[in-house]
């Protein structure tokens, strides 16, 4: 509504009916009696609701019996001006061209024969209402018949019904014609029956489809030849071009296309705009721009910019004073206004910088509910009025609904306040704003219970970066987002674990030479070359991710290095380096410390804003890095020629001897502080084992690791990684070991038989969550799996 973009918006409209492409028409729209305004397809929701159908006898003209028709409206049969078969009918096809008695009018109306007929619903027979149902609508205006409306615009019956019915209700309506048929024998059966109602979304009233006058845009009606940039080309043709073969900019001369991603949305785009319609934009609302037109006491319309400008048009047409002269009272659709962002906002119709610089824009973010009512509009008014298209790629992201996969409603009270995700939120407070300004407050007590139920605890503080991260992780490219609170826990450790980083590597780097000279001595271990070679993969990922829109992937990449290389493995490995190591190496791995953490939070900045900005201030002079904001920095590109396939071929030895010690000291019940030995055997040169050592001595809790060319013999596991094998250098007395492996069989076989008789319990796996009988089955496998090794493990023993 601010002043620049309402001049826009009656400058279009104003350009439009100009050039022939908007008019004013009867037509059907769908229609609330409760805000007693047309509303738009975004604003209905068709849900699934069970009804009746009912079928009705309608007695031939020609005495030889009834016609019997489906309808779930019975109430419309007052305006029925015709029944249709489908021509391919052979029950019906001698009945075509005659006329029945439409009961309790007075009136025959005629059969007539039309495709659209579903021959397997209800008797094949349907009754056709042009004024009250869209499908009606277009049969009637392929067979020329005047629709008769019957409702007022409040949905009572109106005059041109019978006078028993005048004013009643159209529900009240729906039950006293349906006792007068009955009343007659006309009703031949009632069943139950699910039916899509479309219902509005702000008042939850069932829509009406309704005849009433409207202004519409013309879809196919081409421009004038005096077009500046598609003469004698139509909007719909524009809409299509912008996405197959591309429109040519009239400044660069270049061609420029729109694309969707996912690219199946190009296919909902084209489907609907090959079938288009003209674009109802009148409604009969008291707030929005309203429509430049006025009429004279004849009713003839004069559209124009202002009343003055408009008064000129009818003094030279009537060659007087107009006797009265007013504007329609009507207000433009709240799309037409926005489908004017792209270039209303950049200074149009004026040719500013702004528009010359950013038209096209380069991507638009939107959902997928609105590509008719918004994308392919801001298609339509940018081409036709700039020549350019609007933005290059248009990126549909999923809808978000509930865990459980619901659409979130007010209504239902599983809207989530994104605020209290962020800041938190107690019970208490939750309840009141979930149960305030409800459309129907006797919803309050269900939605409060519900509420107390699902946070009995209210709602914990997560952040901005914890729920940002959430949903970078859940943006696939489904059509729907199932958001669970708890995966926003998962992302506020990862918040946390990349702080608690930061703060090791300040520790042990804070005034101390992180190698940014060149005049001291520099080394780099093996280490050191694994994470930046590993920085390399990372960052070509998350770049590719990114560039195809996958900003699940993106998330991932960036996830699994910062935690699982950066956090878990490399920070443990520089410890060892930097206890270890001379000055030269200590120099190097505090540099590959900041650097790479400097480097990691510039790739995660877009995704978690707020800690890695706070944390890069910090981190980014120990790099050598300056600046008033990580914002403005270069974002990471990957530099192939830092890859160290050598580095990262022993760093995935040393990971797969370490988890191999991890898992032999489980498997033979060494307490986690007991420190022990180690032997290694196999091809050690090959995959320089010998430089690994230190690392998987501090790793693994051991005492000592010793390569040797074979193993003595003894009782004790042996588990293989590579070319090499280890084993623990741990006296095993074999009697006590087999005493222990059988008690732990033995009670692995009591749970296995636990897990068994839950699940073979068809009561339990019928009425348990599905998660909680999964859950069992796993534990079941995971015994499984233990048992069996430890029989292995048994056997060797005895053996």
């Amino acid at each position: 509504m601010d002043e620049g973009l309402s001049a826009d918006v009656l400058e279009t409209f104003v350009r439009l009916y100009d050039d022939g492409l908007i008019y004013r028409g009867k037509r059907l729209v769908n229609w609330d009696p409760t805000l007693g305004t047309a509303v738009s397809d975004l604003e209905v929701e068709n849900d699934e609701e069970q009804g009746k159908i009912w079928e009705l006898r309608y007695p031939r003209v020609d005495g030889k019996g009834d016609v019997v028709v489906a309808t779930t409206r019975p109430e419309t049969m007052l305006g029925d001006v015709a029944v249709a078969v489908n021509p391919d009918d052979e029950r019906y096809r001698e009945l075509v061209g005659k006329e029945v008695m439409l009961p309790l009018t007075g009136r025959t109306i005629p059969v007539i024969a039309d495709s659209y007929v579903d021959k397997a619903f209800g008797t094949g027979c349907v009754k056709i209402t042009p004024a009250h149902d869209f499908n009606d609508w277009a049969i009637g205006q392929r067979h020329n018949l005047a629709p008769i409306p019957i409702f007022a615009l409040d949905a009572t019956i109106n005059d041109n019904a019978p006078a028993k019915y005048r004013g009643l209700d159209r529900f009240a309506a729906r039950r006293a014609v349906l006792a007068d048929l009955e009343a007659q024998g006309l009703v031949a059966s009632m069943k139950p029956h699910k039916m899509i109602i479309p219902r509005c979304v702000r008042t939850g009233e069932i829509v009406e489809p309704m005849l009433t006058d409207q202004w519409f845009v013309a879809m196919t009606t081409p421009a004038p030849q005096t077009h500046p940039f598609h003469p004698g080309k139509t909007i719909q043709e524009l809409c299509l071009a912008a996405v197959e073969d591309g429109l040519k900019s009239p400044r660069t001369g270049e061609t420029g296309t729109v694309e969707f991603v996912p690219k199946e949305w190009l296919s909902t785009y084209l489907h609907w705009i090959n079938n288009i319609q003209d674009w109802c934009i009148s409604r009969q609302l008291w707030w929005g721009h309203r429509i430049p037109a006025w009429y004279d006491e004849a009713g003839n319309v004069y559209v124009a910019h202002e009343e003055a400008a408009a008064r000129d048009k009818a003094r030279r047409k009537l060659g007087r004073e107009p006797a009265s002269f007013a504007q329609d009272p009507d207000v433009l659709d709240t799309w037409f206004s926005s489908a004017l962002w792209c270039h209303s906002t950049l200074g149009w119709p004026e040719r500013t910088k702004e528009l010359e610089t950013f038209l096209p824009s380069s991507v638009l973010v939107t959902g997928f509910d609105i590509i008719f009512f918004w994308v392919a509009r801001m298609i339509m008014t940018t081409t036709y009025f700039t020549g350019e298209i609007p933005f290059r790629t248009v990126y549909i992201n999923a809808i978000v609904r509930d865990e459980e996969g619901q659409k979130m409603s007010k209504s239902k009270g599983n809207i989530l306040d994104p605020l209290d995700v962020i800041d938190g939120a107690n019970i208490d407070a939750l309840v009141a704003e979930k149960t305030k300004n409800l459309m129907d407050p006797r919803q309050a007590e269900s939605i409060a219970k519900r509420t107390r139920k699902q946070f009995p605890n209210g709602i914990p503080s997560f952040g901005a970066d914890a729920l940002r991260f959430t949903f970078a992780s859940l943006a696939t490219y489904g059509r729907t987002l199932n958001f669970d609170l708890s995966r926003c826990e998962g992302y506020r450790n990862f918040c946390n674990k990349l702080w608690n980083a930061t703060r090791f590597v300040l520790m042990n780097v804070a005034d101390k030479d992180c190698g940014l000279g060149d005049g001291q001595p520099v080394t780099l271990s093996i280490a050191d070359r694994w994470i930046v070679s590993e920085l390399q993969d990372a960052e070509d990922e998350v770049n590719r991710q990114f560039a195809d829109y996958r900003f699940d992937l993106a998330a991932k990449a960036i996830y699994e290095f910062v935690w699982n290389e950066y956090c878990d493995w490399y920070v443990e490995l520089a410890k060892v380096d930097l206890a270890r190591g001379d000055a030269a190496a200590q120099r190097g791995t505090r540099r590959t410390l900041v650097r790479v953490l400097e480097v990691m939070l510039r790739l995660a900045h877009p995704m978690i804003p707020f800690i890695t900005e706070e944390v890069w201030q910090s981190v980014a002079p120990l790099a050598g890095k300056h600046g008033e904001t990580i914002s403005l920095q270069h974002y990471p590109l990957p530099d192939m020629q830092k890859r160290d396939p050598e580095a990262s071929t022993q760093i995935a030895v040393l990971k797969g001897l370490t988890d191999s010690c991890r898992s032999l000291r489980s498997e033979m019940g060494l307490a986690p502080g007991q420190r022990v030995g180690a032997m290694i055997a196999g091809d050690t040169p090959g995959v320089g084992a010998g430089a690994l050592l230190p690392y998987l001595a501090a790793l693994a809790r051991l005492t000592d690791v010793a390569i040797v060319d074979e193993f003595a013999h003894s009782d004790a596991p042996v588990q293989v990684v590579d070319t090499l094998r280890i084993m623990l250098d741990v006296k095993i007395d074999p009697v006590a070991e087999r005493e222990r492996i059988a008690k732990e069989i033995a009670r692995l076989e009591s749970e296995i038989a636990k897990a068994n008789a839950k699940l073979g319990n068809e009561r339990f796996v019928a009425r348990a969550p599905a998660d909680v009988v999964e859950q069992e089955r796993a534990r079941l496998a995971g015994f499984a799996a233990t048992q069996d090794k430890l029989k292995v493990q048994l056997a060797r023993l005895s053996g």
